[in-house]
């Protein structure tokens, strides 16, 4: 059984910053609620009421919400309307799918002068003749029932035949009435009748201990207990029922019995795996050993040029670092990702504070570099001369007795010809050229030297 307290009452108040006492609407629909309380002494400036969906039998603690306009109790297991008188604002009842049969329990609703529109659809007081003639002859104030607009014609009509439909609501009240109670009564007796037969099938099970399980060869106690279960529970939901308040109640408690049950099964079953697989890291002489809770697909690389290890682990690319934890210890590495274990045993001892981890922020993968502890000595690598090529010998050469500076005698002087530098027949057509030039600079006979004449460019 669901309670309304303080601090569901606060928790229904987000929108309100948690403040319940100037709360004006809640929602406490589907919570499995069997009885309305402290509304009327926690809220009292409550203006709208969510209650719909749940296990209410009676309108209580309502009665001074002076500010109360709107109250939804639809899918309950209300069988008579009270309680309502002191709700002076209340604009708005909904009792969709209830219980109502004293269709003339109406009548606490007339001092609500402010009550426009009302829903008593799917109960079965709307199945009695002249229902809706007799609602609205008695509340006067509506201006609709069961989401359809009253007329003034049709409530003319209504009221003037009043008395006698009054008196068909009466015995067709009567009538239900006692068809209940017998119903009731016989649905008690089928209770107490399976209450019986349920203790005699327990202590036949008791009787005959084992045995009870194992008359048939290969099965067990537990495969039998199972399906007893699933065919009592198969002919529980086979079994017709009437819709009434108990039967509502007697499923909803089923439902929370079979849900129970199921928890404390998984957390039994979950007790004894922890206790039958205990994950072990070590074996019996202390080596550890290769664990893959999560089947990564690692890789493993041995570095022999750079004397390391190098573990490639393809973790999530997007859990967050947070959730891992590396551990390098001389002969293991140890990754947890989320509870999971990946520990591989090293086959070369490794240095633990020199290693390192790092993460690639592409792929997401770990890549722990763990050096070894033993280091190799190598000689070092010797620096070979090339050798020189015969066939460039020549050309070497060549090109060291051109790059030579030329030697000078020093006694020569100022004796040195060096017109013997310059080639003859090179100075032979450099004069032949500068006196080509001397030809064609000579000034002609007819030449006018006019000085209005631009120069020719």
């Amino acid at each position: 059984m669901v309670r309304i307290t303080e601090d569901l009452l606060r928790k229904r108040a987000e929108h309100n910053n948690c403040e319940i006492f100037t709360l004006e609407e809640v929602s406490l629909h589907q919570s499995e609620i069997e009885r309305i309380e402290l509304l009327d002494k926690f809220c009292r400036d409550l203006k709208i009421i969510y209650l719909q969906s749940n296990l209410i039998p009676k309108i209580e603690n309502v009665g001074r919400l002076k500010n109360l306009e709107y109250l939804n109790l639809a899918l309950n297991n209300i069988t008579r309307i009270e309680n309502l008188e002191g709700c002076e604002s209340l604009k708005k009842l909904d009792l969709t799918v209830n219980f109502v049969g004293e269709l003339t329990s109406i009548v606490s609703l007339k001092g609500n002068y402010n009550l426009r529109e009302l829903y008593l659809t799917g109960n079965p007081c709307t199945d009695y003749e002249g229902y809706r003639e007799y609602v609205i002859a008695t509340l006067t104030q509506l201006r609709s029932l069961d989401g359809t607009e009253v007329e003034k014609s049709e409530r003319i009509l209504a009221m003037q035949e009043y008395q006698s439909i009054e008196v068909k609501i009466h015995q067709q009240e009567r009538d239900y009435l006692v068809k209940k109670e017998k119903e009731k009564k016989n649905t008690e007796q089928e209770k107490e009748n399976k209450e019986v037969q349920k203790q005699k099938d327990e202590e036949l099970k008791q009787a005959r201990g084992d045995n009870w399980y194992t008359d048939i060869p290969g099965e067990n106690k537990s495969t039998k207990s199972e399906e007893d279960d699933e065919a009592a529970e198969k002919r529980f939901w086979e079994e017709k029922v009437e819709y009434t308040p108990e039967s509502r109640l007697e499923l909803h408690r089923h439902i929370e019995e079979k849900r129970k049950e199921k928890e404390n099964r998984d957390k039994s079953r979950l007790d004894d795996v922890k206790h039958k697989r205990v994950l072990r890291y070590f074996s019996n002489d202390d080596r550890p050993l290769n664990i893959n809770q999560g089947r990564w697909d690692f890789h493993l690389e041995d570095d022999v040029d750079n004397n390391m290890f190098i573990l490639d682990f393809p973790c999530y690319r997007h859990i967050d670092t947070s959730l891992m934890d590396v551990d390098v210890q001389p002969n293991y590495v140890r990754v947890t990702v989320k509870d999971k274990v990946f520990q591989l045993a090293l086959s070369e001892e490794v240095n633990p504070d020199s290693s390192s981890a790092k993460r690639s922020q592409t792929t997401g993968h770990l890549l722990v570099t763990m050096p070894k502890m033993k280091q190799i000595l190598k000689p070092p690598k010797k620096i070979q001369n090339k050798p020189v090529r015969k066939e460039n010998t020549s050309e070497n050469e060549e090109k060291r007795v051109k790059h030579e500076k030329l030697e000078v005698d020093s006694t020569a002087g100022s004796e040195m010809d060096f017109s013997s530098i310059v080639n003859s027949k090179t100075t032979v057509s450099s004069t032949k050229h500068q006196e080509s030039n001397v030809h064609q600079k000579e000034i002609s006979e007819d030449f006018i030297d006019d000085p209005d004449v631009p120069p020719l460019m």
